[in-house]
């Protein structure tokens, strides 16, 4: 029961301030890919690539608190950045559900972030030209480290598609298996209409042919059959996720949920 002071009645279903909503689903997707690369510390197949997804932790967390502090802002009702990261139960995030789902291996990750990473970039370029000046900053410089998240995760899927068969396989798996979450990084809010008509918002919708075209050149490279899946799954903008992203907010909020208002 101590937790539900912090949950506000606007939160059980999306709220009026569209704005809120949408600077809360970026924050949302960049908090938990960042903490899903965090969770390579200390595990990665080598030092080399310990620190890499450290760093990749860094960016993303970086860009999460960005974007959840003027999400706090926006909403106005007093909560902060940090708020909204550890406060809020699971049902209540707003992240593309294809960033909860589990590292597993190494290839897998990869597989993640350069569908992320890419999917990003394209993302960022619209909002860089974003006619809210926070969001056109903060995607701006955001932008240029997903550029490099792309390079490097998309050189790591070659080496390991075109190393041992083991390395094949992992990456064929990882395409398998994220790609029925894929389709909904190019579905669009109800709320995010009027985002779109004042050029605050891009519309996802028309950067999936971008996508789809990097996708393509990497796994014509690479000699993997595109993924097909029967049915994609979505969710994210009705609070629906998998049973992962809880167990990870578990880990991610526990000292928080401990310790309120406790601060370093």
């Amino acid at each position: 029961m101590a937790t539900q002071q912090f949950i506000r009645a606007s939160e059980y279903g999306p709220s009026d301030n569209a704005l809120f909503e949408y600077a809360l689903g970026l924050g949302d997707t960049a908090l938990v890919l960042g903490q899903r690369m965090a969770e390579w510390l200390g595990h990665a197949p080598s030092m080399e690539l310990d620190i890499a997804a450290s760093n990749f932790s860094l960016d993303l967390i970086g860009q999460a608190e960005q974007f959840l502090n003027y999400a706090g802002e926006v909403e106005g009702e007093g909560r902060s950045g940090d708020d909204l990261a550890f406060l809020r139960d699971g049902m209540f995030f707003r992240n593309h559900l294809i960033v909860e789902q589990p590292n597993r291996d190494w290839g897998v990750t990869m597989v993640r972030h350069f569908f992320m990473s890419t999917f990003l970039v394209h993302l960022y370029e619209g909002l860089s030209n974003s006619s809210d000046e926070r969001i056109a900053g903060i995607s701006a410089k955001a932008l240029k480290e997903m550029r490099y998240h792309q390079r490097f995760s998309r050189d790591w899927i070659v080496r390991l598609a075109g190393g041992t068969e083991e390395g094949f396989k992992r990456i064929a798996r990882g395409f398998d298996t994220l790609w029925r979450f894929t389709g909904e990084l190019f579905e669009k809010a109800d709320y995010e209409d009027a985002l779109i008509e004042t050029g605050i918002a891009v519309d996802v919708t028309t950067l999936d042919a971008g996508w789809q075209d990097d996708i393509d050149a990497l796994l014509a490279q690479i000699g993997i059959d595109k993924p097909t899946a029967l049915q994609m799954i979505t969710g994210r903008t009705l609070g629906h996720h998998t049973e992962h992203l809880g167990h990870m907010l578990c880990d991610m909020q526990f000292m928080q949920r401990a310790y309120p208002g406790a601060s370093w």
